[in-house]
């Protein structure tokens, strides 16, 4: 974001799984920040002006020859510093100290005891209290550097927590961004409250009207041309961006044959007819199908899928005249999962659609107003500006859309059967009424063949998955503990109703290890 809030707070990823959960605490309290590689770090200072730097945890060992380390030049700017795990190894490697390994590693839930006062713990914890936090972690400093001391301690990391009040330096062993450190977001509240003196005021109105800016000054008297999926992400981007340049813009929707029951119908009459933003409506089923036909690893369908939608933008800015930029409803959790945090592949997770940049043939530019939001904070951005309820609650939906859900090879017939399937999950759980406590919910068809019974005859048909969970940013998520008879409903309805399926399964699994996606 080039037109950040005058207040925030530059966070310095080495790697940490959960660096993007410290963005959202400080935001929680309403503190804008920003997440950039320690690589880039110093370039992500120079254009934030932050008031206040927070180290991220990492897989790394200071003791490594190699290993990352935060420009030196931080210690020295006379800004608060809180690090986080491996944030305090290499702060304290870095000022002096001394990293070894630990004979007594800690992994998960964890007791420290307060024995010092700080200003982290401001109407927070007093001296003698014993509070939980969540530990993960094999290396821990041995030799604190000078001018630090310690406040907290625990069995196996006596210095738990050690400050420099003096310098604003804090440095704690656990991670307070997760849930299960209770007291964590206070903690980074406190830092950016009490102790970078912020004032917490940071709202979504004050986002819009920064983004609205910064996209004028970026696209000045270009047109954008803007690729709607059917979900929130894409449709408050262009909402964002026609506010800020009006017709200047031309949203794409293109149906690629793999979009949810009655998404096609829903997107056009609400760009059409509720905001009046000129749209292009593409019909493409049978190119996305038959370049899909036989492709069955989920990366070369992403990148297919990807590289085909591009193909088509390139396409439709020519017949409106050419466009400058090209607009996407890229995320964070987007940005975060496809690129590592050095730059290169080693922890990618899986590759989004909309993220990695444009071919060098387009002659275009990527305008992304939302790359530096979470979900729940989309939603909030459409509210804001205005999207209806029922869009702007809907469950997220994945730029490849169908092809994902579909495990395997990818073709009309099963797309239709699917979408069968994944209309009467989706009834249930509205009739039910869960559909607002739920995250995301959706059916997947398996590339697997099941013997069935129906009617006395002998059936041989696709086994359906179904998969539900709650989360917050979509970065963790937990399953959704549905009623056994509910998930019984649903499997009749399913096996009743659409010809194809003779049996119904229920994903318990979480998210880590699974991703929320089957593919």
């Amino acid at each position: 974001m080039s037109v950040a809030p005058s207040d925030c707070i530059l966070i310095v990823d080495f790697g940490s799984q959960v660096t993007q959960l410290i963005a959202r605490r400080v935001r929680e309290a309403g503190v804008y920040s920003e997440i950039a590689p320690y690589s880039a770090a110093d370039a992500a200072f120079d254009r934030l002006n932050p008031k206040g730097i927070i180290f991220s945890g990492g897989p790394s060992s200071v003791m490594w020859e190699d290993s990352p380390r935060a420009p030196q030049r931080f210690f020295e700017a006379g800004l608060p510093i809180l690090a986080i795990c491996y944030g305090q190894q290499t702060m304290h490697q870095q000022l002096g100290g001394h990293v070894a390994g630990s004979d007594e590693r800690e992994f998960g839930r964890a007791f420290i005891e307060v024995v010092a006062e700080s200003a982290l713990f401001d109407g927070l914890w007093a001296v003698g209290e014993t509070h939980q936090v969540w530990m993960s972690h094999g290396d821990r400093v041995e030799a604190l550097a000078p001018g630090f001391s310690v406040v907290a301690r625990s069995p196996g990391a006596p210095f738990a927590i050690a400050t420099d009040e003096a310098r604003r330096f804090y440095s704690m062993m656990f991670h307070p961004e997760v849930v299960h450190t209770p007291d964590g977001g206070k903690l980074i509240a406190n830092f950016a409250r009490h102790v970078c003196g912020l004032t917490g005021d940071w709202t979504m109105a004050e986002f819009r009207s920064a983004k609205i800016a910064e996209i004028r000054a970026q696209v000045g008297t270009g047109k954008v041309i803007c690729g709607l999926s059917g979900g929130v992400d894409s449709a408050v981007a262009a909402v964002l961006i026609h506010e800020a340049i009006g017709d200047q813009l031309t949203c794409v929707f293109v149906d690629g044959g793999i979009l949810r029951a009655g998404e096609a119908e829903q997107v056009v009459a609400l760009f059409r007819n509720h905001y009046n933003i000129p749209l292009v409506h593409v019909q493409a089923q049978d190119l996305f199908m038959d370049g899909l036909a036989g492709l069955t690893d989920p990366e070369a369908k992403r990148k297919f899928i990807g590289k085909t939608f591009i193909d088509v933008f390139d396409a439709e800015a020519k017949k409106i005249g050419g466009a400058d930029f090209l607009a996407q409803g890229t995320l964070y959790p987007d940005v975060i999962e496809s690129v590592s945090f050095t730059g290169g592949p080693s922890v990618t997770i899986k590759s989004h659609h909309n993220v990695g940049g444009l071919p060098e043939r387009m002659n275009m530019k990527l305008v992304e107003p939302l790359r530096e939001l979470f979900k729940d904070e989309v939603r909030v951005l459409g509210r804001e500006l205005g999207l209806t309820e029922a869009f702007v609650g809907r469950h997220p939906f994945p730029g490849p859309g169908l092809a994902i859900r579909i495990p395997g090879e990818v073709t009309r017939e099963r797309c239709d059967i699917l979408r069968k399937a994944d209309a009467i999950y989706l009834e249930e759980i509205r009739n039910a009424g869960l559909y607002d406590a739920i995250w995301q919910a959706f059916a997947v068809l398996l590339p697997v063949r099941s013997v069935g019974v129906m009617g006395d005859h002998r059936t041989y048909d696709s086994v359906c998955a179904l998969r539900a969970v709650t989360s917050t940013d979509g970065m963790t998520a937990d399953v959704y503990p549905f009623d056994p008879a509910f998930l019984s409903r649903v499997a009749t309805r399913i096996v009743n109703e659409v010809a194809g399926i003779n049996r119904v399964v229920y994903d318990f699994t979480s998210k880590p290890p699974g991703t929320i996606e089957w593919e």
